[in-house]
């Protein structure tokens, strides 16, 4: 039962466009001093292809990714979903790496997802087992998003408008201009969006029971900006310069009711909080491709440079209503946050024959950040800090690593085995010197990829992979916000990595009507983090991440495409695992096992007159822990679209969570305290867009691969 509730919720990325696409210069066929021209294929594409090694979705091509955020496309890809606060979770773990055009960006940290908009995305790459060539971080894997270049010859473009209610206002023009030489690509995104978020809890211990209800709307002010060149040198060597900005400025509001009774209402203590954020993040790329006369050999050179501040400040006014009306101290919080990134990568390929294959590649990377939080309390007529409040971090992350593999195809038969050495070093050091950790790890991290072609449309797969999960800097630090006087989240210096196992056996099968990919998976996780939440002397509940002895986990992933007839594309995706854990901290035992499952479930269709429909049902199983269980939940997503004028104009209309329920319950008991709590992020959104495309055969391609796997 289990099983088939798991398997009824899953998504489309199924729809049936004719493409049209000119080879890139690199692909064109050279003879002499004469270049052939390129050559135009025509054919049909799913949003989702199912390859070897991972799972490429092309955002274009569903109608329910066309508008809305990164976040909005993420949470309809097989088995992953994007929580309501902005963590990414793949096949239920939240141990994933987010990677933009393949490299590490400010744009993954937090919620920042939601600042880079669908309009600029080009593909999605969802990796389960990533090979060596890739960074080892990410015990799940690895998610690349890739942003969208032209590779049209003239001028080409498209501008995307968007309008919705709550208000979610996006403008988004994309301008390229190509040469012989030269192509300049130029992306630019705005956006003004507003959320309703709705939040209650309830506390009963043997004292009092509180019940709290919180209010929240949000309102962010985007602007993105990705432009850059391509020139080629010779028709074998080509540069790429580009650069991103992301800049946001938000103001949120929130109210929040305080309810303590025994048999009746004791008290009632209300607080409002108002707050200002600005981020600027910047980020510089440039690649270097070098082929040479035989085929497949390749040398890159990246280097990245990235820099971002942000300052966020809250005002915080609390009193009671009930029986009496008093007026508390007011506070103020202040978080001012500032990081610099620099990495330097080079990798080689080199053709053994016509069937092998040997790469190699060594990377650099160094981080700095600063993170200063100040807390304070009305007094007189000034302010005070509040809590001893006053410090911040300073973080330092050097990583080294290396890698080499080779790939053999015999027959059936292809292999891929490979090696990387990683060492990092991290300084941790509170401000005024309060504290200081430093740690250093070298580890190994091997990978074996087999894969065994049955026939020409059945392929077997074996693959196993080692990962480590390095703390994220909001798991480190130790500073929170002060918004509910009942609950704070805080990070811990003291937490270490984790290292990842991952064995996965998988088939593949491909026919004209029909796809299908089930992946047996084993996950095995030393020093996993889990959070902890426990009650203070001052009854407010503490979560913060640590540290547990290790945690395995087993299960099956499904995903399935169906298309009986070219008007109507099914597909649907599922994941179910056993998961066993084990651990202690501060005397709580995190001993535990259970079951997890989510999926959903898809049609597109086309109906007449030309319009396209999709209908998206989501699903996620009970989500049990060793300290609470979180309910099971639904939703549901539809859009449709319109496209005129011989394809120049589109009309793009999408209705997500229409029936409001995408609503997180979880109930944590102990034996002094029961806690429920419900979080709504946001309820039901409408979004209509127009999408104008300059010339009739406008196109986009993906960005620059380079050494981007």
């Amino acid at each position: 039962m289990l099983i088939l509730c798991c398997l009824v919720a899953n998504r489309n990325y199924a729809q049936t466009d004719t493409v049209k696409r000119a080879l890139p210069d690199s692909q064109q066929v050279m003879t002499g001093k004469n270049l052939l021209p390129g050559v135009v294929v025509t054919g049909r594409k799913n949003a989702l292809t199912l390859l070897p090694d991972k799972k490429v979705f092309e955002v274009g091509k569903d109608i329910l990714s066309q508008n809305g955020s990164a976040s909005d496309v993420l949470n309809g890809l097989p088995s992953v979903s994007v929580s309501p606060q902005g963590q990414v979770l793949l096949r239920g773990n939240p141990g994933v790496t987010v990677l933009i055009n393949g490299r590490r960006s400010g744009l993954t940290q937090g919620n920042m997802l939601e600042q880079l908009q669908a309009a600029q995305i080009e593909r999605i790459e969802v990796i389960t087992s990533p090979s060596a060539r890739y960074d080892a971080a990410g015990a799940t894997g690895i998610i690349n998003i890739i942003l969208k270049k032209n590779h049209k010859a003239g001028f080409n473009g498209q501008v995307q408008i968007t309008a919705g209610f709550p208000n979610d206002t996006r403008f988004n023009p994309s301008l390229n201009y190509q040469s012989d030489r030269f192509n300049f690509f130029s992306t630019l995104g705005i956006r003004k969006s507003d959320y309703r978020g709705l939040y209650a809890s309830e506390q009963v211990t043997p004292a009092y029971t509180l019940a709290m209800d919180q209010k929240e709307n949000r309102h962010d002010d985007g602007k993105m900006l990705y432009t850059g060149m391509d020139y080629r040198l010779t028709d074998k060597q080509t540069m790429t310069l580009a650069y991103l900005w992301n800049g946001t400025h938000d103001h949120d509001k929130t109210w929040l009711d305080y309810h303590y009774y025994h048999e009746v209402t004791d008290s009632i203590r209300q607080r409002e909080g108002e707050s200002w954020e600005h981020r600027n993040y910047n980020q510089l790329e440039y690649n270097y491709t070098r082929l040479f006369n035989q085929s497949g050999r390749k040398w890159t050179v990246d280097v990245q440079y990235d820099w971002w501040n942000s300052r966020k400040n809250w005002q915080l006014f609390t009193g009671k209503i009930y029986p009496e009306r008093v007026a508390y101290p007011a506070m103020r919080t202040n978080n001012d946050n500032a990081s610099h990134d620099l990495l330097l990568q080079t990798d080689w390929v080199q053709p053994l024959g016509t069937s092998s294959r040997l790469e190699a590649g060594i990377k650099t990377e160094a981080r700095n950040v600063r993170y200063d939080f100040l807390a304070e309390q009305q007094q007189d007529s000034g302010y005070k800090v509040y809590d001893g409040m006053n410090s911040g971090i300073r973080y330092r992350e050097h990583i080294q690593g290396a890698y080499l593999q080779g790939n053999h195809k015999r027959g059936k038969w292809n292999y891929l085995a490979g090696i990387r050495l990683e060492y990092t070093a991290i300084g941790l050091r509170g401000a005024g010197e309060v504290y200081e950790e430093h740690k250093n790890y070298l580890r190994v991290f091997p990978s074996l990829h087999i894969d065994y072609s049955v026939n020409e449309i059945t392929t077997l797969q074996v693959h196993y992979s080692s990962r480590i999960s390095r703390p994220a800097l909001a798991q480190l630090s130790p500073f929170a916000e002060l918004t509910d006087i009942t609950s704070r989240y805080t990070g811990n210096p003291q937490l270490n990595p984790s290292y990842t196992s991952l064995c996965e056996l998988g088939l593949l099968r491909r026919s004209g009507k029909f796809t299908v990919n089930p992946t047996l998976f084993y996950q095995h996780t030393m020093s996993p983090f889990a959070e902890y939440t426990w009650r203070n002397a001052h009854g407010v509940f503490i979560t913060m991440p640590v540290n547990i002895s290790g945690e395995s986990r087993v299960g099956l992933e499904l995903t399935m495409q169906y298309s009986a007839v070219s008007a109507l594309q099914l597909s649907m995706d599922g994941n179910l695992f056993y998961f066993r854990q084990s651990g202690q901290y501060d005397g709580f035992d995190f001993a535990y096992n259970g079951f997890n499952c989510s999926g959903r479930i898809s049609a597109q269709v086309k109906l007449p007159y030309g319009i396209g429909m999709q209908v998206r049902c989501n699903a996620r199983g009970t989500d049990p822990a060793a300290q609470s269980v979180t309910r099971s939940l639904y939703w549901v997503d539809m859009g449709l679209n319109k496209k005129l004028w011989s394809d120049r104009l589109s009309l793009v209309a999408d209705a997500t969570n229409i029936l409001d329920t995408r609503r997180y319950y979880t109930r944590m008991e102990k034996k002094d305290y029961l806690l429920n709590t419900m979080s709504r992020f946001n309820g039901a959104r409408l979004r209509v867009s127009v999408v104008y495309k300059l010339t009739k055969e406008a196109a986009v391609r993906q960005a620059k691969t380079g050494n981007r796997s």
